[in-house]
């Protein structure tokens, strides 16, 4: 409401400057005139204010010398205006929520644009600033932090973007939308000394990360798109934490369960608006709120589409909880945990961790102490982003050490204790996504920072007890020149590779040539394989797919299970749960896919599948490469294409001798009567039409249009006419190619809709739905129809070869 009067204000004000301007001509003043006392008369009613009567010149009118009855008309004039106008506006609003609703509703990833304006927030030493996405009902993150760097001054650290804190948080799809509850929640993380209170600077340790303090605001409304307003600044109410050693997980669920915050006019000022798209589509449509300066943060997660070329090998890692002895000392240590990548030589790898979007990686994170607590809860995450050449030899490596408060005492502090997990386990998968309780181990300092001492122990607990250990004792154990501590330390991980996979079988066919005596199990294992870790490495495994077909071209050994595997994740794709990877797999075909002879196995294969109809244990594979078979035809075209242009139409002849025998055997098929080919022929009808487009690419439709059986150009005598017993047969039986002709019982109409084909016809009229003298597509719903006039048989407008519907 406030929005609207504003607007309104603002229009009212700019028309009087033009009246008052008296520059307008007589007839556009007139106008304008009365668009000023439409307005007002307007906005009189939304605000529930008397209604004012005018004339027709715009003027009030004067009930002393105005009658009643006139003043009646007037009124009644006045309020049609006003409801017209109310509803027109309503219709307006309606209709842009609507079109609003449909943008949203077609694209599958979804953004959060966040501009911070202002941290109100008395601190008073250098802060991190961290933002991310929050689900209450899960108390879990969702989304990478955005980091910003915020001074003791009240500034950014990095001046230059004091107007420019600007994130967007991609990835958000439908299961997001889903959820009960999003929050955005900030977390204030102070980086100095141990107590503010403490005054002696000098003395004093530095750069210690402590914790300040959140901010939490329910956006639900704005992620389901009922709440859009880019200009509204949030105001996010800051809370403080009650003591320096409350956790800052635990405040953040406190703030979410209040209904109010004693805030004390201290809090963050944002600006907040949904944006459909991926991060390259926003940028290009959304160019003044998205560009290369904002930070990108993503979803803990792969994005519900992968398309090809995002090459990913991202590992989320969390710091969840420890458990630490105060050993020799009085009170519970002050840990922190420092967390860095090493390869197996112990050299450390640099900048590949990254604390947030918006800030630069590093090489060793260090989490935020927790004031004398033996059982800090961090649920700090980081993201490590390992080139995926180093991660089969690469380690996390947690290094925990005493903080002391005063700064000749900290200097003297040394590791205390080290864990570490492998990102790689022993069969080539990577670490498993979940919580991994690790072994906390002792030693001297100089012996944990070499890796060779520990690398070749247990990581956790789990990995100890299959080595028949026990996990639970409370005496420490010695393995090697180090001890099992009875302290203990819990991490999170969740891998987002789309080269490193968790699954062993998808593993084996990713990398075949390692051994390729075990090639024909992993490519049936594959079709096992839970679609949703295939449909994450699509572009790998479809290129695994087409190496291994292109790489045995001389042999035949793999064709039909490389084929089989194609049918099963077009399959896969197919299936509602993965339809919107659709996209995915035509911008694979397009821009990806590049084997030039793939062509003449995938045409070879799918014509003895179906010469082989009839035969026992056929029919299934059958009917799903009949599925299957708009994107194998994709393939098969592509494949031609790009042939073409390598070789310049070399062996043109024999490809489309290819197609045609495959054509003639999906005839000979449809004139088949066996019970075993009912549901093929119904899937054929279904799925065939999908092709014409693709094959006009490489194949005349005229040429198509007018082939004939070769078996019809013997010298027999009169033949009876097309569609007839006897005649050149169409894609289906003969007695169901002519209107009136006799059925065989169980070949009906009613067989043909329960086969699959009923009602998927395209319109009347297509002229790209002629194939091998199959005018396909052109049959309506009703059975027994030919739409349009029948020429007589024999006739020139009689086809050489028809498919009459059934």
């Amino acid at each position: 409401m406030f929005q609207s009067v504003r607007h309104m204000i603002y229009d009212l004000i700019e028309w009087r400057s033009q009246i008052l301007s008296g520059t307008l001509p007589q007839d556009e003043l007139k106008e304008l005139k009365k668009k000023v006392t439409a307005k007002i008369d307007y906005g009189n009613r939304i605000l529930d204010l008397d209604l004012v009567v005018r004339d027709e010149d715009g003027n009030i009118l004067d009930p002393e010398l105005t009658s009643t009855i006139s003043l009646f008309r007037a009124h009644e004039v006045a309020s049609k205006q006003v409801e017209e106008r109310l509803q027109e506006e309503k219709s307006q609003k309606q209709n842009v929520d609507i079109n609003r609703q449909a943008r949203f509703a077609a694209t599958p990833s979804l953004a959060l644009f966040v501009n911070l304006k202002n941290v109100v927030c008395k601190i008073g030493e250098d802060a991190e600033v961290l933002m991310s996405l929050y689900d209450p009902v899960e108390s879990k993150f969702i989304s990478e932090n955005y980091l910003v760097r915020w001074s003791s001054s009240g500034l950014p650290k990095d001046i230059d973007r004091l107007h420019n804190l600007r994130a967007v948080f991609t990835d958000l799809g439908s299961t997001d939308l889903k959820r009960e509850k999003i929050s955005f929640v900030c977390q204030i993380v102070r980086v100095g000394r141990m107590e503010l209170r403490d005054n002696n600077t000098r003395k004093l340790t530095s750069g210690l990360r402590r914790p300040f303090g959140v901010a939490v605001m329910d956006v639900t409304d704005i992620i389901n798109g009922k709440v859009d307003d880019e200009d509204k600044q949030h105001f996010i109410p800051f809370q403080p934490v009650a003591g320096e050693n409350d956790f800052l997980q635990t405040v953040i669920n406190k703030v979410i369960a209040a209904k109010e915050v004693n805030h004390k006019g201290q809090g963050l000022w944002v600006t907040l608006k949904l944006l459909p798209g991926d991060v390259h589509q926003i940028r290009k449509e959304f160019p003044h709120l998205v560009d290369r300066t904002t930070a990108v943060a993503r979803k803990t997660g792969f994005p519900e589409i992968i398309m090809p070329g995002d090459v990913r090998n991202d590992i989320y890692v969390t710091l969840v909880q420890g458990d630490f002895d105060k050993g020799s000392k009085t009170t519970a240590k002050n840990v922190e945990v420092t967390v860095s990548v090493f390869d197996e030589d112990g050299k450390r790898l640099e900048h590949v961790i990254f604390p947030g979007a918006g800030d630069e990686a590093i090489s060793e994170y260090k989490s935020v102490i927790y004031y004398q607590v033996k059982q800090p809860r961090w649920f700090e995450t980081v993201k490590v982003a390992i080139p995926i050449e180093d991660a089969n030899r690469s380690h996390l490596r947690f290094t925990f050490r005493h903080r002391s408060s005063q700064d000749s005492k900290d200097k003297s502090e040394k590791i205390f204790a080290l864990a570490f997990v492998k990102l790689m386990r022993y069969d080539g998968t990577t670490l498993r996504d979940g919580e991994h309780d690790l072994i906390v181990y002792k030693a001297e300092a100089k012996k944990l920072e070499d890796a060779a001492t520990y690398l070749s122990l247990p990581s956790t607990k789990a990995e100890l007890e299959e080595k028949g250990h026990s996990a639970t004792g409370r005496s420490m154990q010695s393995l090697g020149s180090c001890t099992i501590s009875k302290d203990s330390f819990q991490i999170s991980t969740l891998v987002c590779s789309t080269k490193l996979t968790q699954n062993v079988d998808l593993l084996g066919l990713l990398k075949w040539r390692s051994n390729t005596n075990l090639l024909q199990q992993n490519l049936r294992q594959l079709m096992k394989v839970d679609g949703g870790e295939v449909v994450k490495f699509l572009q790998d495994t479809l290129d695994a797919l087409f190496n291994i077909m292109m790489e045995n071209s001389e042999s035949e050994t793999f064709d039909t299970l490389v084929f089989d595997a194609l049918v099963f994740i077009i399959g896969l794709i197919a299936d509602r749960k993965f339809q919107h990877f659709n996209p995915v797999l035509e911008t694979y075909i397009k821009k990806h896919f590049s084997a030039t002879l793939a062509y003449t196995k995938l045409t070879k294969v799918l014509r003895n599948y179906v010469d082989s109809a009839e035969k026992p244990g056929v029919g299934e594979q059958l009917y799903k490469a009949m599925k299957a078979l708009e994107y194998v035809f994709k393939f098969i075209v592509r494949s031609r294409v790009l042939f073409n242009q390598l070789y310049e139409n070399k062996g043109e002849a024999d490809f489309r001798e290819s197609l045609l025998q495959l054509f003639r055997s999906i005839s000979t098929m449809m004139s088949s009567l066996s019970d075993q080919t009912v549901r093929v022929k119904g899937a054929a009808l279904k799925y065939l039409p999908t092709i014409v487009n693709d094959v006009k690419l490489v194949f005349d439709p005229k040429e198509l249009r007018l082939q004939r059986d070769p078996a019809a150009h013997d010298d027999r005598p009169a033949q009876a006419p097309p569609g007839e017993a006897g005649g050149p047969g169409g894609l289906l039986p003969a007695a169901q190619q002519r209107p009136g002709a006799a059925v065989p019982e169980g070949r009906g109409p009613d067989a043909t809709a329960r086969a699959g084909h009923h009602g998927e016809a395209a319109p009347h009229g297509e002229p790209d739905r002629h194939l091998h003298g199959a005018r396909l597509g052109t049959h309506r719903k009703c059975p027994g129809t030919w739409p349009g006039p029948l020429p007589s048989p024999g006739t020139p407008g009689w086809p050489s070869s028809a498919v009459f519907p059934n």
